[in-house]
């Protein structure tokens, strides 16, 4: 129970790195000037954001299986 709560932790800071870096990265290079800020808000939150999750936990969880 120990890894997976390290891992959701370590996921959840995955997620709020990547949601701000790719919001940032998107609202500064994207071609879209209509609605670029809801073209940043709404891939950052649902693509970005849960890749860092995923990405973050998976890492998360090893790092503490060899650690504890």
């Amino acid at each position: 129970m120990k890894y997976v709560a390290i891992g959701l932790l370590a996921g959840l800071v995955g997620y709020v790195t990547l949601a701000v870096l790719s919001y940032y990265l998107i609202g500064k290079f994207s071609s879209n000037s209509h609605d670029r800020g809801v073209e940043a808000s709404m891939t950052s939150i649902f693509v970005f954001g849960p890749i860092g999750f995923v990405l973050l936990f998976i890492v998360g969880y090893i790092m503490a299986k060899k650690m504890f």
